[in-house]
């Protein structure tokens, strides 16, 4: 049983932007990771230069800082096809190696032709020629779950390789340099529908090999669950935290909608990925996870929060997972609840970088990249 205890509470923390075009045509970005390299440049990917939250432009952008995070360049492409390019998530793999993933799909089927309602008709008319793109030899061709690998730091980047499972930061580098994805299924048949799994590269994310799967909370479905992280402890543990949703019925505690709707649950592996524990619900608002093995040992996850007061907030588990303080507030200005999905790296001097998606200012902006420096408590 996961010892839970909320802290409410601000912590020390400065603000910036890593790029933003609230009232610009392509302005929205949204799903990013942050990395952080040797020589300690910061690396930040998202789906960027978009026209919306769901949207037929969706391109994979990547910037970088050399001052930890206080100033950033202009966000590159590195992944344009012809479909909606989404979530993006970045691995350092030492030296000047990148590992970037992402995923690209069809989202016809979301939008059908309700775009045509919009009052702006040139933006109907954009989105229209976009769609036009959507042919059925793109559709094989493009969707797909996705990683590529950089041998120089991003300036170029090898072909693309296709992966049976997602999640919006992608897989995580083990101490013993080998590569873990712990993602949903995705646009794979050799996975059961929805599934949570941990898939394992010994070759920098050319190819994968099946680890295990996780067993569900009971009486719970597939579709419950979305968007994992997972961090690796020093005794080679992994923690596995599980976006989830619409988990009524389940304990008296996750009636509330607010809780049900959009939280995580937790899981464990004690023999690198291959079995896992039956997933833990966490009875409080917050997701989707990401998590940080800090240097004085605590376990960090940051997650979106998307009731009043809209923003972005922390857990922290000094245990190993088995208790966590939640709701430590790294910000609370948020416009409305289009915003999250955070990541973090720490800094030479012990705080934690954290950046993630929110608009900038009002409710009428698109969404731009943060970024939020802030110290444990």
């Amino acid at each position: 049983m996961i010892k839970l205890t909320q802290a409410h509470q601000d912590v020390r923390a400065e603000h910036g932007t890593i790029f933003a075009m609230p009232q610009e045509f392509f302005g929205y970005c949204g799903w990013s990771t942050v990395g952080r390299m040797p020589d300690g440049t910061l690396v930040a990917v998202a789906s960027g230069l978009r026209n919306g939250h769901v949207c037929p432009f969706g391109r994979t952008i990547i910037c970088y800082s050399y001052d930890d995070g206080k100033t950033w360049t202009s966000p590159r492409v590195i992944n344009d096809s012809s479909l909606d390019d989404r979530d993006a998530g970045v691995v350092p793999l030492g030296g000047d190696r990148l590992l970037v993933s992402w995923f690209t799909s069809d989202i016809r089927a979301h939008s059908g032709k309700s775009y045509e309602q919009m009052p702006d008709k040139q933006r109907v008319q954009r989105w229209r020629a976009a769609f036009a793109r959507y042919t059925d030899e793109a559709v094989a061709r493009c969707v797909g779950s996705w990683v590529r690998h950089s041998p120089d730091g991003g300036e170029t980047w090898e072909p693309k390789v296709r992966v049976p499972v997602n999640a919006p930061h992608g897989p995580i580098r083990l101490r013993s340099g080998d590569l873990l994805y712990f993602g949903k299924q995705m646009y794979s048949e050799d996975l059961d529908p929805g599934c949570v799994a941990a898939l394992v590269s010994r070759d920098d994310g050319k190819t994968w090999v099946l680890k295990g799967t996780v067993p569900l909370y009971e009486g719970t479905q597939p579709g419950n669950y979305h968007e994992p992280h997972v961090a690796e402890l020093p005794d080679g543990r992994l923690i596995g935290l599980i976006r989830v949703q619409n988990m009524r019925g389940i304990d008296v505690q996750l009636e509330d909608l607010g809780l049900v709707h959009f939280s995580m649950a937790q899981t464990v592996s004690d023999d690198g990925g291959s079995t896992w524990s039956p997933v833990e619900p966490l009875a409080f608002h917050g997701s989707p996870p990401h998590l940080l093995l800090h240097s004085s040992g605590a376990l960090v996850c940051v997650y979106g929060y998307r009731l009043e007061p809209f923003g972005e907030r922390a857990m922290i588990s000094t245990d190993g997972g088995a208790s966590w303080t939640y709701d430590y507030i790294l910000r609370s200005d948020g416009p409305d609840h289009d915003l999250g999905y955070p990541s973090s790296v720490e800094l030479d001097d012990g705080s934690i970088l954290t950046i993630y998606y929110q608009k900038p200012g009002s409710k009428d902006d698109q969404c731009g990249l943060l970024w939020t420096r802030w110290w444990l408590p």
